[in-house]
């Protein structure tokens, strides 16, 4: 079984650290953007099986970054996972209507946060 590659994506420098850590020791191979132009420039080179998402980013947001991953052909099998705060009524829903195929809230319970990861990846 191949190691899954993990793409982070936030703004949030500690929440980047601290996902690199959590997933990065459960045998994932993990890298990290801190805005949407860095991950498209990130994503041909090292093919990600799944991204966690921020969804609130200056310039391009999550969702917007979402949907230009979800309409490319050479990237729509991404699993791409809303990993975000934002925990209003009809937030989820948006995120998924965006081409979101899961969310998982902030703060993360650093216990269960990569079995929840793992639980979104494509069988190998």
């Amino acid at each position: 079984m191949a190691t899954p590659r993990i793409l982070v994506v936030d703004d949030n420098l500690m929440n980047l650290d601290l996902m690199r850590f959590v997933i990065g020791e459960k045998d994932f191979e993990v890298e990290s953007a801190g805005q949407a132009s860095e991950a498209l420039e990130k994503i041909p080179a090292f093919q990600p099986d799944l991204i966690l998402m921020d969804m609130h980013m200056p310039g391009m947001n999550g969702l917007e970054l979402t949907q230009l991953i979800k309409a490319n052909p050479a990237t729509r099998h991404i699993v791409v996972i809303a990993f975000t705060a934002s925990a209003m009524q009809g937030d989820e829903e948006r995120m998924m209507a965006a081409g979101c195929d899961g969310y998982l809230s902030k703060p993360i319970d650093v216990d269960t946060f990569s079995a929840s990861v793992l639980a979104f990846l494509p069988a190998r």
